[in-house]
């Protein structure tokens, strides 16, 4: 992957882990994990030293603190989703429509950092390589018969998150297959964590009919 196509992409995930830190400051007090503050300056902490470790060249620290970075938005999505099953029938819709609604966002940025950091070995490992032509997900650009593909094509943060945004929306991917057991089962998980945010939003719209 050429130079600035990898800066684009660390910079796409950048943006999104910012997003999820700013998500909790969002959600309401007892759906956020800990003070309110707590979620967003350990993901700032985080991300800061990454990367620096990143633009130094130093990739074994960049993929540690990426992975703590990740696993720590996956806990506190769980928490605050835990939380909004826990209270759904004390909330007005207003509430629910705006916690559900952030939760939702949340899970399609939280998958697409995982599929990102997971597929084909992690970012690193992709922009090593002169293309991109297995992993765990196949992509349409991956077929031989795919029209005006740069032939050194790999895949860039955009399609994770586009990925992780169509498994959300149609609980399950659309024109990219998954081949691997560990991306069925976290498609798997991202499908019913959308499908339990959904719940909750049909179940207090039928509730106030």
């Amino acid at each position: 992957m050429p130079r600035d196509a990898s800066n684009e992409t660390r910079w796409a995930a950048s943006i999104a882990v910012i997003g999820l830190g700013g998500s909790s400051l969002a959600l309401p007090d007892d759906m956020v994990p800990g003070p309110r503050w707590l979620v967003p300056i350990v993901i700032l902490a985080l991300l800061i030293p990454a990367i620096v470790a990143h633009r130094r060249g130093n990739h074994r620290a960049d993929m540690v603190l990426g992975y703590a970075i990740s696993v720590i938005v996956t806990l506190a999505l769980t928490a605050s989703l835990a939380s909004l099953l826990r209270l759904v029938g004390s909330r007005t819709a207003h509430e629910l429509l705006r916690s559900a609604s952030i939760l939702w966002i949340t899970n399609i940025l939280v998958f697409a950092l995982w599929y990102w950091r997971l597929d084909a070995g992690g970012p690193h490992l992709r922009e090593s390589r002169a293309a991109h032509t297995a992993g765990a997900f196949f992509f349409p650009q991956m077929m031989d018969s795919a029209p005006n593909v740069d032939p050194r094509w790999s895949p860039r943060f955009v399609d994770y998150l586009f990925l992780s945004f169509c498994t959300s929306t149609a609980f399950s991917p659309t024109d990219t297959p998954v081949l691997s057991r560990w991306a069925k089962l976290l498609t798997m998980v991202q499908a019913l964590i959308s499908l339990l945010c959904v719940a909750v939003l049909a179940s207090k719209a039928i509730g106030s009919l």
